[in-house]
């Protein structure tokens, strides 16, 4: 610096006068607040889902049905591409019926929670519908070979 150049340096603030000045500025900015408290205008629908949502639903719904699971445990797995035909019909009639029972006053999470059980219910549905069909074919069977006794040559090989 020159001769004619001059600075001046202020102390730093002591951290009690530090907090003071912060707790100021908070009740300032607290009390704006409260003041200018307008009710916000966010809001977001949750009825209907979003297209996305619904085809993870239709995937969520083939895994289930075509891979082992609780559920494959009981009644069975679908092939690939049956499985995916049912779990578009399914996820189709669950969402026709859930958007046919929405009230206008309804949140969204009513008719959600009906999309849902629609879901499961449509899926044991078809699971069972399968099975008992399955069954039928197999003792279908059972009750032919069981009314056609073997032949000799049959009896022969056994």
């Amino acid at each position: 610096m020159s001769e004619q150049e001059s600075a001046t340096i202020t102390p730093p603030a002591s951290q009690s006068e530090q907090d003071s000045a912060m707790e100021a500025q908070s009740k300032d900015n607290h009390h704006d607040s409260v003041t200018n408290n307008k009710p916000s205008q966010l809001s977001f629908s949750i009825w209907p889902p979003a297209q996305r949502t619904r085809d993870a639903v239709v995937n969520r719904l083939i895994e289930t049905l075509s891979t082992p699971s609780v559920l494959s445990n009981r009644y069975g797995t679908l092939p690939q591409d049956e499985a995916s035909a049912a779990a578009r019909l399914i996820e189709e009639e669950a969402f026709a019926s859930a958007a046919s029972s929405a009230a206008s006053d309804d949140d969204g999470i009513q008719i959600l929670q009906v999309y849902s059980k629609e879901i499961s219910k449509r899926m044991l549905d078809a699971v069972k519908a399968r099975n008992a069909s399955a069954s039928a074919v197999s003792d279908g069977a059972s009750l032919i070979e069981a009314a056609d006794p073997p032949s000799d040559d049959q009896k022969v090989k056994e």
